[in-house]
């Protein structure tokens, strides 16, 4: 076998460098204050809502991931209702620990006090992480967390051998797989390096095994309640392909994650340290991660699937990148024309960046975005209490006799989601809502002597196929004029089903988002 495939003959050394922990936590704390003071500043983003619903139906499984985040936004509401700043705050004291283990695995990986602080400053200048994982209670706030936690665990197991790390690895998984069903993937990608490169000694620990077990274990009841309901896993994962077609396909995905990695600093150090990783010599022993997360990059492309998916993969790129970056002896001459960017005024200026997609102007200057901004927090945190008022207006208008027969649908489960959530404050406290869409589909539907829907959002066309009559019944608006997917909203009144609710019901079910008229 050719050197760069064979099995590496030693082992890294066990020494460490110390941990530089003053600036490291000083860094790290800063970026949580940050995601801190701007966590309240507009309202809630759909799934958010929808996360908080889908915890009062909890269930061991969902159209669109497992159990633990509507649990924990359950949990979060639950404890302080009505509290946007509460319902946030796990996603940012996460990410401000993921901050800090980047710096942890640079330290592992044999970086010194400029390594680590590098990769920490790397984390803490990721657009993505400031203003999304760690904004929003949602599946980004825990994932990219806990395959930063498991790549730690497995780089600290090359080093010391110690199988009890195996163990913890199993435990991080098995909590990971509550999230998003992504991480066995990695772990595939993995095993298959690990038969090509070594260590295969890996691979014959008991603990390892046990901990496969654990993993499984935890996943079952996902996976039986998703092969019981027909694995509508894989209906969302169709949708979330056509989005992402929509969005530009694979020439959408390279630019989102550069941008989501850090423009310019933090994109420049994470491809440099997946190239490290794969041919530096000082990277042998660990040259296994770097075909694993390649491997991953390969599947999520395949498979279409969102660029922030591979998130858990942006601490090691970090950590690589710092250690080589900071590594001692003489530097390579090739190196000297782009190492400006990642020179501390340029970290500076990568910094700046990420901070301008925090919520940080009014609400009433969304036109104003940036357009290197795919996250636009005005656009995805507006007008929701709006979609609530407005429906309650349009049900208060109808005749007692009408609301007696008349179920609450919409056309969306963010829109479902937001009435459950502020109906009850506007009018709306003993109305069931009911929503075909997506996950929310599975919550019931509505009851068999329904003879006329409410239905808010969604399209003519496709209420035609179910009633016999649709007429307009109102319009959505939002206080600032946001202009966004809520914004002009119809709101129709649907009668004469042209089937039983027991017919109705699978037929009206969609994955999609449907047009608005």
């Amino acid at each position: 076998m050719s050197a760069t495939l064979s099995e590496p003959t030693s082992r890294p050394t066990s020494e460490l460098a110390p941990f530089a922990r003053g600036p490291v936590l000083a860094i790290a704390g800063a970026m949580g204050l940050l995601m801190l003071l701007t966590i309240g500043r507009y309202g809630y983003f759909g799934d958010e809502l929808y996360f908080i619903t889908a915890g009062k139906h909890l269930d061991w499984g969902y159209a669109d991931q497992p159990p633990l985040i509507p649990l924990i936004a359950a949990g979060m509401d639950s404890m302080f209702p009505g509290s946007l700043v509460a319902l946030r705050l796990p996603s940012v004291l996460i990410t401000a620990c993921g901050a800090v283990i980047t710096a942890l695995l640079a330290r592992e990986l044999g970086g010194k006090r400029g390594a680590q602080v590098v990769a920490v400053t790397a984390s803490a200048s990721s657009p993505f992480l400031l203003a999304c994982a760690g904004h929003w209670m949602a599946t980004q706030m825990l994932d990219p967390f806990l395959w930063t936690l498991l790549t730690w665990l497995v780089v600290r197991w090359v080093r010391t051998r110690q199988d009890n790390i195996l163990l913890l690895a199993g435990l991080v998984t098995a909590v990971a797989v509550q999230v998003k069903m992504l991480i066995p993937v990695f772990w595939i990608m993995i095993v298959l390096a690990v038969l090509i490169l070594g260590p295969r000694q890996l691979l014959g620990r008991p603990k390892l095994r046990f901990a496969g077990a654990l993993t499984l274990l935890s996943a079952l009841p996902t996976l039986i309640w998703q092969t019981a309901n027909g694995w509508p896993q894989l209906e969302m994962q169709k949708a979330i392909s056509y989005e992402q077609f929509l969005a530009g396909g694979d020439y959408f995905f390279v630019p989102a994650v550069l941008v989501m990695l850090g423009l310019l600093s933090g994109a420049v150090l994470a491809c440099y340290g997946l190239w490290r990783l794969l041919s530096a010599p000082e990277m042998r022993a660990y040259r296994f991660l770097g075909f694993a997360a390649l491997g991953v990059l390969v599947f999520v492309l395949v498979s279409q699937g969102r660029p922030y998916y591979i998130a858990g993969l942006f601490a090691l790129c970090w950590a690589v990148g710092a250690v080589e970056l900071r590594r001692e002896g003489e530097k390579p001459r090739w190196r000297r024309w782009w190492s400006w960017s990642v020179s501390w005024p340029a970290w500076a200026l990568s910094a700046l960046f990420a901070i301008s997609f925090l919520p940080l102007n009014p609400v009433t200057v969304q036109d104003d975005q940036p357009l290197y901004n795919p996250i636009n927090l005005p656009e995805a945190e507006t007008g929701w209490p709006e979609v609530a008022e407005d429906a309650a207006r349009a049900y208060a208008r109808l005749t007692p006799a009408q609301r007696a027969n008349t179920a609450l649908l919409t056309g969306s489960y963010w829109q479902a989601s937001a009435l459950d959530f502020y109906g009850p404050s506007v009018g709306l406290r003993d109305v069931q809502v009911y929503s075909p869409h997506r996950g929310y589909w599975f919550f019931g539907k509505p009851p068999e002597d329904t003879k006329a829907v409410l239905f808010v959002g969604g399209h003519s066309e496709y209420l035609n196929d179910f009633f016999g009559t649709v007429r307009k019944a109102g319009t959505i608006r939002n206080s600032v004029q946001v202009d966004n997917t809520k914004l002009g909203a119809t709101i129709f009144y649907a009668e004469q089903p042209r089937a039983d609710w027991d017919t109705l019901w699978p037929r009206m079910h969609l994955y999609n988002f449907m047009p608005e008229e």
